[in-house]
């Protein structure tokens, strides 16, 4: 199992903030500490992370055993990402519908690629079928996601569709029935302090106690699933 912490702008423009979060992600059983390239990224904005930054949350996840990722939502967060030579990428909802040539680039690259289809309204997938490579990841892109919003959840997931879950449901229920029924990649957006208000994504995240529950939980349910198949 993979579970992706995502950061994203939780750290609220404090990136000594956005240290702890990568601190607390892997005490919580985390794999990897998400973070978003090229999403409010203006110099004046919350989410500028420029080189320097990057290489410091890369380097301070290094410190703590734990994968440092981006989602990839612009040509420039691309260069950043290349530039810091990270291990596999993560392709935003948003780029796949709004600069597919950037996505074929990534995939390009011949490293693993997570590609979250949130915004994707085709049966089709965007760019052929999945492989060891291409993993699709199912999502609502709904801030948060309602129970009505959750009516055509995967059955089933497969390394021959959907290889994984990204989470924007409140709480750890979509998360858990996501593994229950085959998912081997789970994203949870992550924070310290539901309350803050200076981001929406703190109400729909998960609390580290809430995310090492879903990383226990999720464990359990992947192996009785393996050894319900096996029979």
């Amino acid at each position: 199992m993979i579970y992706a912490a995502e950061i994203g702008l939780n750290h609220n423009g404090n990136f000594d903030l956005a240290l702890e979060l990568i601190r607390k992600a892997k005490e919580s059983g985390a794999t990897i500490a998400k973070f978003q390239f090229g999403w409010r990224d203006k110099p004046d904005e919350i989410n500028c992370i420029d080189f320097n930054t990057a290489k410091k949350l890369k380097e301070f996840s290094e410190y703590v055993e734990i994968e440092f990722m981006a989602s990839i939502i612009t040509e420039e967060a691309f260069d950043l990402a290349l530039k810091l030579g990270v291990n596999r990428y993560k392709i935003a909802s948003r780029t796949v519908v709004e600069n597919p040539k950037l996505c074929e680039k990534i995939i390009q690259e011949d490293k693993e690629v997570f590609c979250s289809l949130g915004f994707w309204e085709k049966e089709t997938f965007p760019f052929g079928a999945p492989n060891d490579k291409l993993r699709y990841i199912y999502c609502v892109s709904e801030y948060p996601a309602l129970p009505k919003d959750m009516t055509h959840f995967p059955s089933e997931f497969n390394n021959d569709g959907y290889y994984g879950y990204s989470d924007h449901f409140l709480g750890s229920s979509a998360c858990l029935l996501a593994i229950s029924r085959g998912a081997k990649f789970i994203e949870k957006h992550f924070t310290l302090n539901k309350t803050s208000e200076i981001i929406r994504d703190h109400t729909l995240s998960a609390t580290p106690d809430e995310f090492a529950d879903i990383v226990k939980q999720g464990n359990e349910l992947s192996r009785l699933n393996q050894f319900i198949k096996k029979k």
